[in-house]
């Protein structure tokens, strides 16, 4: 099955002026916009966050940007960002799952359908039982 042409909602490194941003978005895109995730909680990984799907959790939202890609960019980048994330579709090894879910722009446009790399089941269970949230789901602001 081939995946359909989303943008992209990233929430950690991929964030303008975090590492993987220029590395792998800059010059890539159409857009860049502020976006939240709803249904959503947010946890410190190693370097990197994980975004936790919680729905129907009051204040769950996660802050980040929905990225559109440049139409000639998208079959790489997708690739390149599944390989950053280390997903591969079905593998039970996955440490995020890529998911179609509705973002939110911060201007308060309808809501955008988008590909999000959220914790895997086990993942995100550990990380419910032991995991430290982010408050505020922003993670540069965590700092």
């Amino acid at each position: 099955m081939i995946a359909p042409e989303l943008p992209f909602f990233v929430y950690g490194t991929l964030r303008p002026g975090e590492v993987n941003h220029d590395l792998l978005l800059r010059g890539r895109t159409l857009r860049e916009e502020p976006a939240r995730l709803p249904g959503a909680l947010l946890y410190d990984g190693p370097g990197y966050p994980y975004a936790v799907e919680a729905p129907g959790e009051a204040d769950a939202t996660v802050s980040g940007e929905l990225v559109t890609a440049r139409p000639e960019e998208y079959a790489r980048l997708l690739a390149d960002l599944d390989r950053l994330e280390e997903y591969a579709p079905g593998d039970p090894r996955n440490l995020y799952e890529r998911v179609a879910r509705e973002v939110v722009r911060v201007d308060g446009a309808v809501p955008v359908r988008a590909w999000v790399y959220v914790a895997a089941p086990a993942v995100a269970a550990g990380l419910r039982a032991r995991g430290k949230p982010i408050g505020g789901g922003d993670w540069p602001a965590r700092r």
